[in-house]
């Protein structure tokens, strides 16, 4: 197995001012933190989790390596929020996940709302449980699913990093198919749309990571955008499946070149060709200027003795004239 392509888009939303939200998208990292906090309090949690993610993704391997750099984000929010007053009560959610493609899986880790699916066959399945108070009444049999997604504390979480100076984590592990392609959201997301209209969101942009997330921001502002949206994916495809290379223009044969258009595009094409020591003539079509304008072609050595001709003569008439007066 292999990582194919993988896409992450962040958006402010219809009703907030800030974004509190970060994300990672570095294969074989992928990860999206929601972060709560008065002030700038949530985006500095949301930093800090996604910092402490990055420094050790790449060498962290499995569901227990995943847990333990959550583990260790939660730390670091903790003590900041415990240094500076400013910070105090800050705390984010996170849902991450790590892809070992030699072994074919994809290691989760949860704390929060945020969640994470998994698109195969055309269903789109919530891999993660929601750390909320309406997921627990839900799983208590006291709300129904569809009550759920409408109840007024649907975004009340119970547990969250940073919060307290330790944090019980979700973590388990998904055998990955060929085709998969997996998403990664806050709740910005899944608090605007139902699993089917993200299903079809995806669907929409035939499976291509980039504008299924473009979609899918686009979907959730379309029908408020009341928090920030979040949204990562990434596909898995077998490892005998070849990259797709850009495609690269054709070479022109040596005919073409002698064909081709070798003008730049940003200056006209001269319609006839013109050797780089040519002088401009006149076209004998032209209409001639009117008296006492000037034409900078026209000042050639045949015009310049013409003109001192005719001056020498206007000026010897001249002379004549005034002799001819004062004879008389």
């Amino acid at each position: 197995m292999r990582i194919g392509r993988a896409a992450g888009v962040t958006d402010t939303g219809r009703r907030r001012l800030r974004n509190e939200d970060a994300f990672i998208c570095e294969p074989p990292l992928f990860a999206v933190a929601d972060g709560m906090g008065g002030a700038r309090a949530g985006e500095i949690a949301a930093g800090l989790a996604a910092a402490a993610l990055e420094e050790a993704g790449s060498e962290t391997r499995g569901a227990e390596g995943i847990r333990d750099l959550i583990i260790e984000a939660n730390r670091r929010i903790w003590e900041r929020s415990v240094a500076d007053p400013k910070t105090a009560g800050m705390g984010t959610t996170v849902t991450a996940a790590l892809v070992d493609a030699d072994g074919g899986t994809v290691a989760i880790g949860h704390v929060g709302d945020s969640r994470a699916y998994l698109l195969r066959g055309g269903s789109l399945e919530q891999l993660t449980t929601d750390h909320s108070l309406v997921a627990e009444l839900v799983e208590s049999g006291v709300l129904t699913p569809e009550e759920a997604e409408r109840h007024p504390q649907r975004s009340a979480i119970t547990r969250a990093l940073g919060t307290e100076p330790t944090v019980e984590v979700d973590g388990f592990t998904i055998d990955a198919e060929p085709g998969d392609l997996f998403l990664i959201c806050s709740d910005g997301l899944s608090v605007m749309l139902a699993d089917k209209q993200m299903a079809a969101a995806i669907k929409s942009s035939d499976g291509d990571p980039a504008g299924a997330a473009e979609a899918l921001v686009a979907a959730a502002n379309d029908r408020g955008g009341e928090d920030n949206v979040t949204v990562v994916l990434f596909e898995m495809l077998d490892a005998g499946v070849p990259e797709v290379a850009p495609p690269t223009p054709e070479e022109p044969s040596a005919v073409d070149d002698q064909e081709a258009d070798t003008s730049s595009p940003e200056e006209p094409v001269s319609e006839t060709p013109v050797s780089e020591n040519a002088v401009s003539e006149t076209p004998a079509s032209e209409t001639p200027p009117e008296p006492g304008s000037l034409r900078r072609h026209g000042a050639g050595p045949g015009g310049r003795l013409a003109a001192l001709l005719l001056l020498a003569a206007i000026v010897g008439l001249s002379l004549l004239a005034l002799y001819v007066v004062v004879r008389r």
